[in-house]
């Protein structure tokens, strides 16, 4: 009978927790439409919304399970990456080259000034890393509590907030361009958001951390997704050339998140073969939704 009760009770804070999101979802729909911003930066917030409710979405899963098979995670992971790497070449390197031929620049000189965007995009990624890693403490120590998070899982929880930024920076850039893929890129991020949400959740909550709390975490670590979004929007909009390399920096900067953090996290627990066979899943996913959607 305990394990009754307690397993309503569960269910009974999840399913209020997903009308809390839900209904969260329609107040911030209203004060869009209230704020009647300029087309592009209107396109980016949606989108970069999409993807937040994705993030906030996937993490609802740990108010009931706290652990989940290590085969699964590997495998959500290896698809998240997959999705990421199609976006990569589909939605960001390919319409940045397009735009760069749109501005009159040939083929040798666009593609230089792609491959100097994402190099550029990737260097900026990685000095923030070296800078958040550089002498971090074992352990995280909660102030008045004896919860102690492992450094390891701080820096990947860290790792999967800080990648949201370039994934934001792509629909804004990709909004503000008003290019035909913008769509299928937020669907696809919020895609790959959903099992981030879930596997940072889990994550916490697997370290002694409040199932609710982990839940608040995992979801708010999608709402850097929107801001950049219209950061970025707002600043292609300001100068024409951003367009080509914003698109490469985001670009970069996604490469690097996905071969430095998301692949290697996968493969992790030993489940390489799942990790790679739900990394060409996520690829293929994406990539069939860019080419029917755009």
């Amino acid at each position: 009978m305990w394990v009754i009760g307690r397993g309503l009770r569960l269910l009974r804070l999840t399913l209020g927790t997903l009308l809390l999101v839900l209904g969260a979802v329609l107040l911030v729909a209203r004060g869009v439409a209230w704020l009647d911003l300029e087309p592009s930066m209107h396109q980016a917030l949606v989108g970069g919304g999409w993807a937040a409710l994705g993030t906030a979405l996937g993490a609802i899963p740990v108010l009931v399970i706290r652990n989940m098979p290590a085969a699964l995670t590997d495998t959500l992971l290896g698809f998240g990456a997959g999705v990421m790497l199609a976006a990569t070449a589909f939605s960001l390197v390919v319409p940045g080259l397009e735009a760069g031929r749109v501005m009159g620049f040939g083929p040798w000189t666009a593609g230089a000034l792609v491959s100097f965007g994402l190099l550029l995009g990737a260097l900026c990624l990685f000095m923030v890393g070296l800078k958040t890693s550089g002498g971090a403490p074992e352990v995280l120590v909660e102030a008045g509590s004896q919860l102690a998070i492992p450094a390891r899982i701080r820096l990947f929880v860290f790792a999967i907030i800080a990648h949201n930024i370039p994934e934001g920076m792509a629909i804004g850039v990709s909004a503000a361009g008003d290019m035909a893929e913008a769509d299928s890129l937020a669907l696809g991020i919020a895609l790959q958001d959903v099992p981030e949400g879930l596997v940072i959740a889990l994550v916490l909550a697997g370290a002694g951390m409040s199932r609710f709390k982990a839940f608040l975490i995992g979801a708010a670590s999608g709402l850097v997704e929107p801001l950049a979004a219209v950061i970025c929007a707002w600043l292609v909009n300001i100068a024409e050339l951003l367009l080509p390399l914003g698109l490469a920096c985001a670009a970069g900067a996604m490469l690097l998140v996905v071969t430095q953090e998301v692949i290697p996290e996968s493969r992790s627990n030993g489940h390489h073969r799942l990790a790679s066979l739900g990394l060409c899943v996520g690829f293929c996913v994406m990539m069939v939704m860019d080419t029917t959607m755009s």
